[in-house]
């Protein structure tokens, strides 16, 4: 508990930092090509184990002469000449679950949360988001926005979303300063439309509401831009391939492909939402070829495909996972976007919020996720309350942030931070750069924001304090990693 207390005290020193406004430009790679480390320093911002320091300046370095490195010595060697893939941003969900227990804060921790995720310099700097189309897990109860058996959507309303998610949107949408790429995606359609006339267990869409199921995406869209919230994009359903104990429906990868084809990529274009980016799979990363390959190499299906989501519970332990086949999909489709759709630790204990390992997977995906490709990554639920909860099928979780609903206050886990080490410091639009590790202890990923900025993050996976050298181009700064951290390095 005494660790969580200094987490949070620690959050307004560390964040009030003076961080020069980045600007969201495109043509990075030009300035990454003439970058010099000359006259620049490196600010060292640190979280660490054993320790209270939480995205906390540790360090001001410089570099000098160093232009052969030799075996003994540990390093990160980046090279910004080499650019690639574009951060489209990185944010969370804001799902029932958590706009109901957002509402339950008093004003002063509302705000205190809305600044901790969306302040660039007082919190972590989120610009990306995802929400549910009706209930998922995440929700208090099933419902949706139409009445049995409605096939045109007469009855559709979003009058239930109007209690606690439309105006919790709506206050992180201001937080953001006024604007936030937000996408849907729905687990399940009513339950009239599917085979075993459920909303739970899986089951499938029906053909014969194919159409309906379509138009039922159009009308939730153009229902929340009418309430002043932008849609960026959908996915076409949350894990297609899983029959779970909530809200899920199952589709075969071409059942995904033919209802994108026919139904979902023409009815956005007949409706005037060719603009939006239709994500497709929005499951784990084990099936993640198979079902790229299916839907991209049919190009009817492929021309409505903005791009391709994956999930992290291929395997639950948190121990090996398959991020190469993230690189593969890129590697085979490099027209075609890899954005993270949603990740978190499950089989939540209160006692157990403060275990290192929750934030390590975090760094361990955000890192691998990006060098291979990724160009955006949403974390799952933005808060929740001392149980893990709300979920109506008790399927309890962590999230970076939770309340303590009984005493009003707010818990800060390790995550928030491993995340904040990427969300607070790597602007939309920067480019992905060459960044190398001598030791395999070490994870790392390098990003030149639009103002010239290069940020690296490096990621300490050991139990040991290790000594190292950033080394750009012939020049070498002396940085150290203390055991089992995250740093970001800013130049």
């Amino acid at each position: 508990m005494k660790k969580i207390i200094i987490a949070a005290l620690i959050i307004n020193s560390a964040f009030s930092c003076n961080q020069p406004t980045e600007k969201n430009d495109p043509t990075v790679s030009n300035s990454a090509q003439t970058f010099s480390t000359d006259g620049k320093k490196v600010i060292v911002y640190t979280t660490a184990d054993s320790t209270n320091l939480r995205l906390s300046i540790t360090d001001t370095l410089f570099f000098k002469d160093l232009p052969q490195p030799v075996e003994t010595e540990v390093c990160v060697f980046v090279d910004p000449s080499k650019s690639f893939q574009s951060l489209l941003g990185i944010g969370g969900a804001l799902t029932d679950a958590s706009a109901e227990i957002f509402a339950k804060l008093s004003k002063e921790k509302q705000q205190e949360f809305l600044s901790a995720y969306y302040d660039p310099q007082k919190g972590i700097g989120y610009t990306f988001g995802r929400t549910n189309i009706h209930s998922c897990d995440f929700s208090s109860d099933s419902y949706t926005y139409v009445t049995d058996n409605d096939s045109t959507l007469k009855s559709f309303s979003i009058d239930h979303d109007k209690k606690f998610r439309i105006p919790f949107i709506k206050q992180a949408i201001a937080a953001a300063g006024g604007k936030l790429t937000l996408f849907c995606s729905p687990w399940s359609p009513p339950a009239w439309m599917k085979t075993n006339n459920n909303m739970l267990h899986g089951g499938k869409l029906k053909p014969e509401y194919y159409q309906s199921w379509a138009n039922y995406y159009v009308k939730f869209i153009k229902a929340y831009e009418a309430e002043g919230i932008p849609i960026w994009g959908a996915s076409i359903q949350n894990e297609p391939m899983a029959t779970q104990t909530w809200e899920s429906c199952v589709y075969s990868a071409e059942n995904e492909r033919d209802f994108l084809k026919n139904n979902l990529g023409p009815t956005f274009a007949k409706e005037g939402l060719s603009d939006k980016k239709i994500i497709v799979w929005d499951h784990n990363r084990d099936l993640l070829y198979q079902r790229a390959t299916t839907i991209f190499n049919d190009p009817e299906a492929a021309k409505y495909a903005w791009g391709i989501g994956f999930h992290w519970y291929e395997d639950w332990s948190g121990g090996t996972q398959m991020f190469e086949n993230v690189g593969k999909v890129h590697e085979s489709f490099p027209d075609k976007n890899l954005i993270f759709t949603e990740g978190c630790n499950d089989k939540f204990k209160i006692e157990n919020i403060n275990n290192w390992s929750l934030g390590e997977r975090y760094g361990r995906s955000m890192i691998n996720d990006f060098n291979n490709g990724t160009v955006g990554w949403t974390d799952w639920n933005l808060l929740l309350d001392e149980t893990g909860g709300p979920n109506h099928v008790g399927n309890f979780c962590y999230a970076p942030i939770h309340a303590d609903t009984k005493t009003g206050k707010l818990i800060y886990t390790n995550s928030y931070y491993y995340i904040g080490h990427f969300s607070k410091f790597i602007k939309p639009a920067a480019k992905r750069v060459i960044s190398a590790s001598s030791r395999s202890q070490f994870l790392t990923t390098a990003f030149m924001n639009g103002d010239g900025k290069l940020v690296v993050v490096v990621m300490n996976q050991s139990d040991k304090k290790i000594p190292y050298k950033l080394w750009i181009a012939g020049k070498a700064a002396d940085v150290t990693a203390l055991p089992h951290s995250i740093a970001t390095l800013v130049l």
